[in-house]
């Protein structure tokens, strides 16, 4: 198996799927997506997918429904994504993708975390090109032979084809997002979630001091209501 294997591994033992935090993360993708292109998501591939996630987690029809037509209200705040780059206990390498209506508030939270933590708050630039920038789709198995669609899927870009539970996984690069979904559409395969992650090249020992250390910041980190997404490059 390859890499995106191990990380969607690793990364399953992690408490930030709770349900709330989940909620509150579609919410602001959905407010992203029809300030973008829409609110309709027949003509709007990215609202498709929100909604799609959406779904996958549960969240009711009515929230959707409530959170399209505020975000299609010209008086609705809009949310700017931001990426925060820096080095934890032991110089692990920390990304931070956020989505925020008050940037000023959000720096100043994320530099207090890493702080306080014995981190430093980095410049841009300082580490995301330690990981990859990919793409992810999860489909039902169910009468899919996965080894066909892998060789189907290669010339969209896909790179990794794997089971996971009742579901398969599907991994390109980012700028393969597109072509991949509409594939998969095409094929009338059945998409119940998509997203993106930032996949380590490398990862790093550290000791079990800054290892808790680190632990400690990232939880601080993913609890801020204006981040979406953690990644880093320690060694579970």
């Amino acid at each position: 198996m390859g890499r995106a294997f191990e990380f969607r591994k690793a990364r399953k033992m992690k408490r930030w799927s709770a349900m709330s935090k989940a909620f509150t993360r579609i919410g602001k993708d959905i407010v992203i997506a029809v300030k973008e292109g829409g609110p309709d998501p027949d003509s709007n591939s990215k609202l498709r997918a929100v909604i799609q996630n959406a779904k996958s987690v549960n969240m009711p029809k009515d929230n959707i429904e409530r959170a399209i037509k505020r975000a299609s209200d010209k008086s609705a705040g809009d949310y700017k994504e931001v990426l925060f780059e820096g080095y934890g206990p032991s110089g692990i390498a920390i990304l931070v993708e956020t989505a925020t209506d008050n940037n000023t508030r959000t720096v100043a939270n994320i530099r207090s975390y890493f702080n306080k933590h014995n981190g430093n708050l980095g410049t841009s630039g300082s580490v995301v090109f330690m990981f990859d920038h990919t793409c992810n789709f999860k489909i039902n198995k169910e009468n899919i032979d996965i080894e066909n669609l892998e060789f189907d899927l290669i010339d969209y870009g896909v790179e990794e084809v794997f089971e996971e539970d009742e579901n398969i996984l599907i991994y390109g690069p980012f700028d393969s997002f597109g072509e991949i979904q509409r594939e998969l559409e095409s094929k009338k395969i059945e998409i119940i979630s998509s997203g993106f992650d930032r996949i380590p090249n490398n990862l790093k020992e550290v000791g079990n001091e800054d290892r808790d250390e680190n632990e400690k910041l990232l939880e601080k980190i993913e609890n801020d209501d204006d981040v979406q997404n953690v990644f880093h490059n320690m060694k579970d």
